[in-house]
C-alpha cells in the first residue's frame, strides 16, 4: 500500500508514540537495516510513523544458491532480500543491497570453522555484529548521509544518569538479544536506535499486521544464517576441505582417566556440555562432553559435574564502562538461552577471571561470557581457558 495512502495514514495513527521514544537530533536520512525478517521491518515502519526520512539497507552476506535459504527464506539469504525489497516498496522508501560477502566470509564463516576445529564452540551472531552490521554498515549509513542506523534487535540503548548512552537488556525476557550485541562499538551507541527493545514479541507482531507489512506473518528463522540446515558438523567438513585445512577425522571418546569408551567420526560434531547425540558409552548413567583434545581427535565424557566449571578466564573484553579498577560482583551469562549468574570478577585490562558463587555452569571455550549490572551490560568478552 502507497505510503501517501490515507488509509496508511489511519493505520499508523493508531500507534501511540509510547511504544518508541527518542529525541531525534539527527540530520540526514534515518538508515534502518533490514533482514527480510518481519522484526526490521516493523522497526522500518516504526521510523515511518515517526516522519523520519526512512531507508533501507540490506546486507548481502554469502552466496546462498542451491541452499534452502535461496528458496525457504533465511536471514540475509536472496528470498529475504526480496522480502526486504517488498517492505521498502510497501513502505515508500529507497531499497538498497550491500555486498559484504568477503568481509562476512572472512570475519564470521571462517572464524566458525576456525572455532570448530579448535575444539571450540562459536558465537556467529556476536562476531556478524562486531565485525558487519555495526561497522562497515554503520560506514555505509554514514555514506548516506545519515547519523543514525536502527535495527530490529530487542535491546534497549537508553541515556544514563551520568549522560552516557548505555546498552540495556530488551523488556521481553524471551527474545531479549543484547548478549549478542556486547562486541558492538561502545562508542558508536548514540548513533544506534533499537526501537523494538521496549516491546514484546507479540506486540511487534500485531504492528505488522496494522502496518499491513508484507511479511507479517513470516515464519522466524532460528538456525545459524550461512548454515541453514543446520548440519554444523558437515559444513566445518565441507568448509575445512575447501579451504585446503585438515578435516576433522574419527577418533575416541575416553574418561577423565583416559580410558577408551568408544568411537567417534570427528570431534567437531560436539561441544562442550553437550548431553544429547552422543552415543551410550557408560552403562547406566547419563554421558556429557567435558573436554575436547582436538590434537588427538579425543571427547572426553563425564558426569555433569564433571562439565561444570567454578572459575572461567574471560578475554578481549570490551568495556561499556571504567573497567573495575577490585574484585565486583556482577552477573555473568555464558549463554543467550541461559541465565546470568551471580559471579565474582576480577578485572586486569582486556582480560578477567570469573569465579561464579553459587552455580557452577558449563563454559564452552569460544563462546561469549557477558557482564550484567541488573538490566545494563557493563562490558563482554570470550570464555578462552577453564580452571577448577
Amino acid at each position: 500500500m502507497p505510503r501517501e495512502s490515507p488509509r496508511w495514514r489511519l493505520v499508523f495513527d493508531t500507534v501511540e508514540s509510547a511504544y518508541y521514544t527518542r529525541t531525534v537530533t539527527s540530520k540526514g536520512p534515518t538508515v534502518v537495516a533490514l533482514s527480510g525478517g518481519v522484526d526490521s521491518a516493523t522497526a522500518a515502519a516504526i521510523m515511518v510513523d515517526q516522519g523520519r526520512d526512512v531507508v533501507g539497507i540490506t546486507m548481502r552476506l554469502y552466496n546462498a544458491e542451491g541452499t534452502a535459504s535461496s528458496s525457504g527464506g533465511r536471514c540475509c539469504g536472496p528470498r529475504d532480500i526480496e522480502d526486504a525489497r517488498r517492505v521498502c516498496a510497501h513502505l515508500g522508501i529507497p531499497h538498497y543491497v550491500v555486498d559484504f560477502e568477503e568481509e562476512f566470509t572472512k570475519r564470521v564463516v571462517d572464524d566458525f570453522v576456525d572455532s570448530y576445529l579448535a575444539g571450540e564452540t562459536p558465537n556467529p551472531c556476536v562476531k556478524c555484529n562486531q565485525y558487519i552490521k555495526f561497522t562497515p554498515l554503520l560506514s555505509h549509513a554514514r555514506a548516506l548521509g545519515s547519523e543514525t542506523l536502527v535495527t530490529g534487535h530487542y535491546a534497549r540503548i537508553e541515556k544514563g544518569d551520568d549522560g552516557e548512552m548505555q546498552l540495556r537488556r530488551g523488556v521481553d525476557n524471551g527474545k531479549d538479544q543484547s548478549y549478542f550485541l556486547f562486541s558492538m562499538p561502545s562508542h558508536e551507541l548514540p548513533s544506534i536506535e533499537f526501537p523494538l527493545g521496549g516491546l514484546e514479541k507479540g506486540e511487534v507482531r500485531r504492528l505488522a499486521k496494522k502496518y499491513q507489512l508484507p511479511n507479517a506473518e513470516k515464519a522466524e528463522s532460528h538456525e545459524v544464517c550461512f548454515v541453514p540446515d543446520g548440519d554444523y558438523s558437515g559444513f566445518v567438513k565441507r568448509s575445512a576441505l575447501v579451504r585446503g585445512k585438515k578435516s576433522p577425522e574419527s577418533g575416541s571418546f575416553v574418561d577423565k582417566d583416559g580410558s577408551v569408551l568408544g568411537s567417534h567420526s570427528g570431534y567437531h560434531q560436539f561441544t562442550l556440555g553437550q548431553r544429547k547425540g552422543i552415543p551410550n558409552v557408560r552403562a547406566g548413567k547419563t554421558n556429557y562432553v567435558t573436554k575436547i583434545v582436538p590434537e588427538k581427535n579425543l571427547v572426553v565424557i563425564g558426569d555433569s559435574t564433571d562439565a561444570g566449571r567454578n572459575k572461567l578466564q574471560v578475554g578481549q573484553i570490551q568495556w561499556f564502562t571504567n573497567p573495575p579498577e577490585s574484585e565486583c560482583e556482577l552477573s555473568v551469562q555464558i549463554r543467550h538461552r541461559s541465565p546470568a549468574l551471580k559471579a565474582r570478577v576480577m578485572a586486569e585490562g582486556k582480560m578477567a577471571t570469573v569465579d561464579f558463587i553459587e552455580d557452577t555452569p558449563v563454559a564452552a571455550p569460544g563462546q561469549a561470557a557477558v557482564f550484567y549490572r541488573d538490566d545494563r551490560v557493563v562490558g563482554g568478552g570470550w570464555i578462552t581457558r577453564e580452571s577448577t
